[in-house]
Formats: structure tokens, C-alpha cells, sequence
């Protein structure tokens, strides 16, 4: 899960681009980075840390140029080396930079490739560099002294045969555009907005559309699956279809969890889904447990807080604001390391006591991942002196871990894998235990102005649109994401930094 943005503008991006970013750090709180183009030159500028905390002025003033693209990254299975904060940049062909949300399922072997057969060497454990470097490849080997779109549009059709996974990518060529690429089954999202200035229209593409909204674009549309655009920097569109067989299968789980509610996907509105819901999670409740006891509903902040709000419109049952979210805190299941997750927890969010002394409790949360943050949220309810505490997730149980760019635990650390809604509501210590059905969840998102046929729901049911995840990918990708291993690049990443201090100091 990442977030990126891109514009072409008749002025200097930079000030924008920061801007956007902000708006999409919810989806990504790790390293962030901008790369600007001025009369062919790039200007570059990442590192770990939040948007606010890696662009000071003095990085501002020298991002000059009226065409960028933007990156916020959150930790993933790879690395949080400020080496692999993105856009990454080759010199050849042209001078490209890139950014990419996703992940790629077959990145080893496209690696391997690039490097036995293209030449070109791959300096990161990154899979974003990778992609970079067969988008550059396919350019290249076309020999073009200034890359027209027909050009562009073979490069990604190429990219698009070699790559398999989820991915949505901005490229920037210097002095000459940005390319959106959106991968053959549209699992990541990627949209773009039009905006219309005394100079000529302006362009931006970007993760969501909260990001056109703020700095007021309007949406013309999504990117399609396995589409591309391409927007010179004179601010000519075009698009063209560079998958062979694409099929729209977004990613479900941004609709639960990792959007922003403001934002529309693939025309969907992401705050009516989680009312939507919300309203089917208490028809569940009406429906299995009608005779049920609750005094009280209470959201898990922020993200539940819309289908809390019409679950307990349509229970009939008041809503209150249990606990107090400390909002200087990043997202806790996206934490490497049980022990750093446990800490946050209690420094993220702070129990009212009022809400909970001799009360039957329904917390509400968008959903459950490892279990640790349920755990201790129900913890603090006992301790604030609730009488009874019910569980309910507005979405179903996560029992698989997901392979397209949400850097979920392993199978194994994943509370639900392998145990029954009840086996977990013993494990996080709740009453009773409710989950949003995946057929409920699927039908809260339809009636927008897009209607899909079909989501990747992997994380919910172990089913890989790709095609090509199978158990060894899968139990190397438990080696890759345990907490063990996580905890290990951690303590080489601090290794490497006490060094490279150290050294600079003698």
C-alpha cells in the first residue's frame, strides 16, 4: 500500500505535489519522496519519514519545475532503508523516474532477466526498481531520439508481458511526460483529473481522487485495467488499452480499510460502501442474534466510524465515542515487529470510562488483521469497567495474506487463519465474536456508477486473481514477512545507520 500522485502544470508542481501527498499519507507513513523536471533536468528529493518531515524548505525551493511525480511509502516485506524510498530514476533511455504502488508476484524472476538478458543491473531489493528498469528496457531498445506514444504505449505492453501482479506506476521521461500504467486486472487504483488555468489545462493522476479533489481537479475518470496514459508536458492526452486480456478485479480491501471515505474508486463511493456496510452488518446481528443485550456502540477510530454510524442508526442503539485516538500515531497492523505494535496500541488510542462502566459493549472495527490491536482495545474496555464486550469487524475474517501490495503478516500471524469467528473471539478476549459476510461485503459496494462483477477478495479468501500464487510463493513470502525476519532488517537496518554515523564521524 502506497500512494502516488503525478501532475503536468503550467507553473511549478512542488507546492501541489507536497499537497497531494499529504492527502494520501493514510497510505503510507514510512519515506517519502518528489522528483520535479526542469528544462531536462531532474530534481530529486526522498528519505524516511512522514511528507511534513522529508520536504523542509529548503528541499521546496529546489524542486523547480512544472512537471513531477510524488511517492509516500509504508514499510513492506523488502526493506524501510531510505534506499528504497521511491521515485526511483535510470539515466537511460531519456532520464526516467518512477513510482509504483503494488507489488509484483513474479519480481525474482523478472530480476534475474533483467539482468542475465536486458544488462541492466538492479540495485535494491525494490520491486518498483525492477519495473523501472523493463519500462526503460522496452523504451530503449526502440532507439528513439524523443519517444513518441505509440512508443510509450508498446513499452507498457511489453512491461505488461513480462510483469504479473498488482501495480499502478507513474513514469516521468524528462522534458518530454508523465505515464500512468495500471496492471491487466486493476488492482490498484489510479485515476486522473483535468484543471483548467489561465495558461491551458492541467493534469494530475494519482492513488485517489481525494488528492484531484483538494487541489481542485475534476475526475474525468479511472484508469482502466491494463490501460495507460500518457500526458506530454505541452499537456497532450493520450491513452490507449495495453493489456492483452484485461479484467477488472479491484482490490475489496480498499474499500474497507486502506482508501480515505472521501475518495470514489472505479466510481464507487468509499464512505457509501462502509455505510452500506454498516447496515448489512446489523441486518447480520438482527438476523443471528435478535435477542442480543448491547447498551451501547462504540467505533474503533477513524476508520469504522462510518459503518458504526449506520449500525447503530439501524439497531435502534446509541453511538458513542469510547476512545480517543491519538492521531500523531501510523497505522498499527502496517508496524514491523510485535513488541513496536503492542506499544502503539495503548499510545494510540485512550478509553472514556464513562462510555464503558456497566455496559454491554459492541465495539466496532473495519476489520481484524493480526489481532493484537483488537486484543488490547478489548482490554481497555474490561479495565474501564465494562460489564459484557462484543467484537464486530466490518469486514470478514483476513485469513490469507494479501500478494498485491498490502504488506499483511503471514498466513500464521493472522489471528483468523485457520480458527472458526468463535476461536477468535476467545483469542482476543471479546464475548462474542461478529464478522461482516463477504457476499454482504461485496454487495455494499455496488449501486455507484460503476457496477463490478468481481474483486480480488484474496485476503478473505485465499483466491489469487493472478493466477500464479501458489503454496511456494506463499511459504516464501511467510519466511519474508514474519515478525523474526522483520525484527532481523530492522536490527541490520539500525546496524547499517550506527556504521554509516559512525564512519562519518571519524
Amino acid at each position: 500500500m502506497c500512494g502516488i500522485v503525478g501532475i503536468v502544470a503550467k507553473s511549478y508542481v512542488n507546492q501541489e505535489i507536497y499537497d497531494a501527498l499529504t492527502f494520501l499519507q493514510h497510505r503510507g507513513q514510512d519515506a517519502a519522496g518528489m522528483v520535479t523536471c526542469h528544462k531536462g533536468r531532474f530534481y530529486l528529493r526522498k528519505d524516511n519519514g512522514m511528507v511534513r518531515d522529508v520536504f523542509r524548505t529548503r528541499h521546496m525551493s529546489r524542486l523547480i519545475g512544472s512537471m513531477g511525480i510524488g511517492h509516500v511509502r509504508y514499510p513492506t516485506a523488502g526493506s524501510s532503508s531510505p534506499a528504497e524510498a521511491q521515485p526511483f530514476y535510470v539515466n537511460s533511455p531519456y532520464g526516467i523516474a518512477l513510482a509504483h504502488n503494488g507489488n509484483l508476484t513474479n519480481a525474482s524472476d523478472i530480476a534475474e532477466s533483467v539482468f542475465n538478458a536486458d544488462l541492466r543491473h538492479i540495485n535494491t531489493n525494490s520491486d518498483s526498481e525492477v519495473l523501472l528498469n523493463v519500462f526503460a528496457h522496452e523504451l530503449q531498445r526502440l532507439g528513439q531520439l524523443a519517444p513518441r506514444a505509440e512508443d510509450i504505449f508498446y513499452a507498457v505492453a511489453q512491461l505488461h508481458r513480462r510483469c504479473r501482479g498488482g501495480y499502478a506506476v507513474l513514469a516521468m521521461i524528462t522534458g518530454h511526460g508523465i505515464v500512468g500504467i495500471r496492471d491487466p486486472h486493476g488492482i490498484r487504483p489510479l485515476c486522473y483529473g483535468v484543471r483548467e488555468s489561465k495558461l491551458g489545462k492541467e493534469y494530475m493522476v494519482a492513488s485517489e481522487s481525494v488528492a484531484l479533489d483538494a487541489a481542485g481537479y475534476k475526475l474525468v475518470r479511472d484508469i482502466a485495467p491494463g490501460e495507460a496514459i500518457y500526458i506530454t508536458a505541452d499537456g497532450e492526452v493520450f491513452t490507449q488499452q495495453c493489456a492483452q486480456n484485461p479484467k477488472h478485479v479491484p482490490c475489496l480491501f480498499e474499500y474497507v480499510y486502506l482508501a480515505r471515505p472521501d475518495s470514489v474508486m472505479d466510481g464507487i463511493s468509499v464512505y457509501k460502501a462502509r455505510l452500506k456496510a454498516g447496515e448489512y452488518l446489523a441486518d447480520q446481528i438482527l438476523e443471528e442474534w435478535p435477542d442480543h443485550d448491547i447498551d451501547v456502540v462504540i467505533p474503533i477510530p477513524d476508520t469504522s466510524r462510518t459503518a458504526a454510524t449506520e449500525l447503530a442508526n439501524k439497531l435502534g442503539i446509541k453511538q458513542r465515542e469510547g476512545y480517543i485516538k491519538n492521531r500523531y500515531i501510523g497505522r498499527t497492523f502496517i508496524m514491523p515487529g510485535q513488541t513496536q505494535r503492542k506499544k502503539s496500541v495503548r499510545q494510540k488510542l485512550n478509553p472514556i470510562e464513562l462510555e464503558f462502566r456497566d455496559k454491554n459493549v459492541l465495539l466496532v472495527d473495519d476489520s481484524v488483521v493480526r489481532g493484537t490491536t483488537s486484543q488490547q482495545i478489548i482490554e481497555m474496555a474490561r479495565e474501564m469497567g465494562a460489564k459484557r464486550v462484543y467484537f464486530a469487524s466490518a469486514a470478514p475474517a483476513v485469513r490469507y495474506p494479501n500478494v498485491y501490495g498490502i504488506d499483511m503478516p503471514s498466513a500464521s500471524e493472522l489471528v483468523a487463519h485457520g480458527r472458526t469467528d468463535e476461536e477468535v473471539g476467545k483469542v482476543i478476549g471479546a464475548d462474542k465474536m461478529i464478522y461482516l459476510k463477504l457476499d454482504n461485503l461485496i454487495a455494499s459496494t455496488q449501486g455507484g456508477d460503476t457496477q463490478i462483477d468481481e474483486f480480488d477478495c484474496s485476503v478473505f479468501d485465499g483466491k489469487y486473481v493472478t493466477g500464479d500464487v501458489d503454496e511456494n510463493y506463499l511459504n516464501r513470502l511467510e519466511q519474508a514477512r514474519n515478525d523474526d525476519e522483520k525484527n532481523k532488517g530492522q536490527a541490520e537496518l539500525f546496524d547499517t545507520a550506527t556504521a554509516t554515523n559512525m564512519q562519518s564521524k571519524m
